[in-house]
């Protein structure tokens, strides 16, 4: 069976619901990122998910796709908080990816709905930048689900990109079925959950039973991008196997555990709280020697400096006792360093 094609809300934007995200290629240099940018385009992708924020991923984008720009759609993003900010930002995004509009142009982990008359401008200033056309549509991206749903409310957005996987639970279901009822496109952004998710047909298959979502799987290795593009033209479907996996891991990953979001960064003492919090999943299900390389354990000893200040639990959208969780992820580190604890 062939990937199914998603339409995008009210943008009438379609693409098989099968997409690229390129944050990852900021991590390739040019000639290998546009290699692989390319072999998506090639294997029937469609959809390009980038960001202000993603270092040279724009860049990228625009050497390996101008010249089928008028094929694709391309999404971006910026974190500006002022709209002066938020143009400068648009005119570098325009250039970087050698175009002259911008399909969907999202506010980035946006902690607020932004609307008319809030008083920062913002919206406003997107609904010029759509006027003059520069942008086609208007998007927003959150991690907060509360803030989630009042933008989808709020009939001011034209796709919302959030959190979604099959770890997600009943109310971020309701939020996709939520987009469908008021016509707003929903693009899942970590549909892998930050890399504990290792299954990719199981990851496909759900997402697959939501016929207006559509995923960004970020690819930053050719044998990646390959998997990905397996599905084009042979699209797994949630069968009781899958659907008994899917389970198993939901049971095993139920509870307190950290998503790798990011938004409790940067935290005051240098901890990278978004991977030091969630290494004992990593080290089990995504195993490297990398983790136990001097630079993780440098890492990882950044974790005595903390000093309870709890910044990071107040912007925690999942609510984490974070301090706790970090202690906890250091001790079975150390555990796993020594041997005590065998993985992978």
């Amino acid at each position: 069976m062939k990937a199914n094609t998603v339409t995008l809300g009210s943008t009438g934007i379609t693409s098989p619901q099968n997409a690229f995200g390129a944050l990852p290629v900021q991590r390739r240099d040019m000639a290998a990122a546009v290699r692989i940018l390319r072999r998506a385009y090639e294997g029937g992708m469609t959809y390009f998910d980038t960001a202000r924020a993603y270092s040279d991923s724009e860049e990228k984008i625009g050497e390996a796709l101008s010249d089928v720009r008028d094929k694709i759609t391309i999404a971006t993003k910026t974190t500006a908080k002022d709209p002066e900010a938020m143009k400068h930002d648009l005119e570098t995004s325009l250039k970087n990816l050698k175009t002259d509009v911008i399909d969907i142009y999202q506010f980035h982990m946006a902690d607020r709905c932004f609307a008319p008359e809030d008083g920062s401008g913002m919206y406003e200033q997107a609904l010029e930048f759509k006027r003059q056309g520069m942008i086609r549509h208007i998007g927003i991206t959150a991690h907060k689900i509360g803030v989630a749903e009042e933008c989808v409310k709020s009939g001011l957005y034209e796709t919302l990109q959030f959190p979604f996987s099959y770890l997600s639970g009943d109310r971020e279901v309701a939020l996709v079925r939520s987009c469908r009822e008021h016509n707003v496109g929903f693009i899942c952004m970590k549909a892998l959950a930050g890399g504990l998710i290792t299954n990719s047909r199981a990851a496909f298959a759900f997402t697959a039973q939501f016929d207006n979502a559509l995923p960004i799987w970020g690819i930053q290795k050719e044998e990646e991008l390959e998997e990905w593009l397996e599905f084009m033209d042979d699209a797994p479907e949630m069968d009781d196997e899958l659907r008994s996996f899917i389970e198993g891991e939901k049971e095993e990953l139920s509870g307190d555990f950290c998503r790798g979001c990011g938004y409790c960064m940067p935290c005051p003492m240098g901890i990278q709280i978004n991977n030091c919090a969630r290494i004992s999943l990593m080290l089990r299900r995504a195993p490297s020697q990398n983790w136990l390389s001097e630079t993780w354990q440098n890492n990882m000893k950044q974790i005595e400096k903390c000093i309870d200040c709890r910044s990071c639990v107040s912007k925690c959208p999942y609510e984490l006792n974070t301090p706790e969780l970090l202690r906890k992820n250091y001790e079975d580190y150390k555990r796993v360093l020594s041997g005590e604890v065998s993985v992978g």
